[in-house]
């Protein structure tokens, strides 16, 4: 199958179709399933280091899309890691580069990285399957949504220490000092103008799980409008001064330059306030336009066979949410986790100030981490015999 399946998939426009099955095509036999996630990430994140654990995370899929030359390959942040989707072409420089970042998640940061590779075959040989729909979040960016049990079977055997050497990577590290062109972490938590970021983490369960999916889009868009609840306020964008916000970016891709590139990256982000302030436009970026256009390449939203979402708002509409959560989970149809915050914390990967990029979103405190808690505990109680 073409390395440029993914990039030639036709595109969907609303993310509602998440719940269609006419809108997903079957990925590629070929094809493999790569993970990674920070070891112990629950307790780095409960000691503040959550801007670190989320560039780690990011810097997973800045490495996979550098060593392929940029190529449209279909990813999804986790918070804690990512799983990318990847053709024969790419999966050996992806493995290299992703040992690589764990050499230097360990050694620079002081995050054991896991790194874990699952080939399609496998999935589907074990009564699993995957696949994909490309939704266009925005000019600039377009998405992958998953469906099926295959990326969660995935994830349990490289986590799962009983099965977790027959699918970790061997890979030798690539040798490239810097691969995580475009990675950045400039900016300041942006602070919810209603007092709660949550993050949410949803998988549905029973027989007819897109009624579910779709039952629980309908009453999010019920309760939280559409418009106020996106958790990147364009008015409350503001770039990072605070020496340890450009902490992580220095630390793992400069490591022996660390002071003189922190500094570097505090004027620049001096000259860009002063930019942004007054809406100049550069030979490159129109300031005025950007923040609009960062906002709308966020991945606030995402479905990767599990419904992930950080949103802003007040206690009485996450209280109402979850309302509607805990009767479903009770009678059997999904299990839920989420976190709540008053801010979200951004890390982005730009290729283009004015094109390519994506900004990935989490709840500030760890939210998808801190969500998984919950999510994790009623998902086993689901499978062990019924909601508790």
């Amino acid at each position: 199958m073409a390395a440029d399946f993914y990039a030639t998939l036709p595109i969907i426009e609303r993310f509602e179709r998440l719940a269609d099955d006419a809108a997903y095509v079957p990925l590629p036999d070929d094809w493999t399933i790569v993970l990674t996630d920070v070891v112990g990430s629950t307790e780095a994140v409960q000691s503040g280091r959550y801007r670190d654990v989320n560039y780690v995370g990011a810097a997973s899929i800045a490495a996979v899309l550098n060593t392929a030359d940029r190529a449209d390959l279909p990813f999804v942040f986790g918070g804690d890691g990512a799983t990318l989707v990847v053709p024969p072409s790419v999966l050996e420089g992806a493995l290299s580069a992703l040992a690589a970042l764990q050499d230097h998640s360990s050694e620079r940061l002081g995050l054991p990285l896991r790194v874990g590779a699952v080939p399609l075959e496998a999935v589907r040989a074990a009564g699993h399957e995957v696949a994909i729909a490309r939704y266009q979040a925005s000019e600039n960016y377009a998405q992958a949504l998953f469906r099926g049990t295959g990326l969660g079977w995935a994830e349990d055997q490289v986590k799962d220490t009983a099965t977790a050497s027959q699918w970790a990577s061997t890979a030798t590290p690539a040798e490239d000092d810097d691969p995580y062109a475009g990675l950045e972490c400039r900016w300041q938590d942006v602070e919810s103008p209603r007092g709660e970021t949550v993050s949410i983490l949803i998988e549905a369960f029973g027989d007819d799980p897109d009624a579910t999916y779709r039952s629980v889009l309908e009453a999010v868009g019920e309760i939280y409008d559409d418009e106020a609840s996106h958790p990147v306020s364009v008015d409350r964008m503001r770039l990072a001064l605070t020496p340890g916000k450009l902490g992580p970016e220095s630390r793992l891709r400069q490591p022996k330059r660390r002071w003189r590139h922190q500094a570097k990256l505090w004027v620049m982000n001096l000259i860009g306030r002063v930019l942004i302030r007054f809406g100049i436009e550069t030979s490159e970026t129109n300031w005025a336009r950007y923040p609009t256009l960062f906002r709308a390449s966020t991945d606030y939203r995402k479905f990767d066979g599990v419904l992930r979402m950080v949103l802003a708002g007040g206690p009485s509409e996450r209280e109402r949410l979850e309302g509607v959560l805990e009767p479903l989970y009770q009678a059997g149809r999904l299990a839920y986790g989420l976190h709540v915050s008053d801010r979200a914390v951004l890390t982005c990967l730009v290729y283009q100030r004015m094109g390519q990029q994506v900004h990935f979103v989490d709840g500030a405190g760890g939210g998808y981490t801190n969500a998984a808690i919950g999510y994790k505990r009623r998902r086993r109680a689901l499978q062990t015999g019924g909601a508790v």
